[in-house]
């Protein structure tokens, strides 16, 4: 009995507490943007982005990187990204400025998610490790920016009070997380088959 507590205290410690409770605030994070209370999203997802980052400090700091963390805290990233620009799509003013988000580009960003996930479980699955390199870090630190700057530009007053270098913002941080996700997925790839290169033939 006491090995199953310890047990389970070491897998639900608290870095995994917290990429748990970022999967509660997706689903809040979806309500609010679904219901366009675009402020209370931003506040939602600063929330969780924060936690995104307390979670892989504290882990790292105290040593408590477990297996159902590296599985769990990608796939809370992941969830939150993928569903913020999906539901960033019926926010009119986002489509119809002129270079602004388009079915496509999350199209794009969800495809390399999926991707990516494909190759690191078929690649951990014969025990290689394929922890996330810095192309990776810097695309969600930039496709974090792009909703952030996109919440922030949505939550401004309608009208000519919103301001023209805000929409230059929205439009830097979006085309920069595009092409940071389709040059990190093509990392991704290119690491893979050196990897795959690497091991003994069976």
């Amino acid at each position: 009995m006491k090995a199953t507590a310890n047990r389970l205290e070491v897998i639900w410690n608290f870095p995994n507490l917290l990429s748990g409770f970022r999967l509660v605030l997706a689903v809040g994070l979806f309500a609010a943007l679904a219901w366009e209370l675009y402020g209370v999203s931003l506040a939602i997802f600063l929330l969780a982005s924060g936690t995104d980052w307390l979670d892989g400090w504290y882990a790292r700091r105290y040593g408590q990187v477990t297996f159902l963390g590296r599985i769990l805290d990608p796939f809370a990233d992941k969830v939150i990204i993928c569903g913020a620009f999906i539901f960033l799509l019926s926010a009119r003013p986002l489509v119809e400025m002129a270079w602004g988000l388009r079915p496509w580009m999350v199209v794009v960003i969800v495809g390399r998610e999926m991707f990516v996930t494909a190759i690191r479980s078929f690649l951990e699955q014969r025990g290689i490790d394929f922890s996330a390199t810095w192309s990776g870090k810097w695309k969600m630190l930039l496709q974090s920016a792009a909703v952030i700057a996109a919440l922030v530009y949505l939550s401004y007053p309608i009208g000519p009070e919103r301001m023209a270098w805000l929409e230059w913002v929205v439009l830097l941080t979006l085309w920069a997380a595009l092409v940071l996700t389709v040059l990190s997925g093509l990392i991704y790839a290119l690491a893979a088959s050196r990897l795959l290169r690497s091991q003994p033939s069976s």
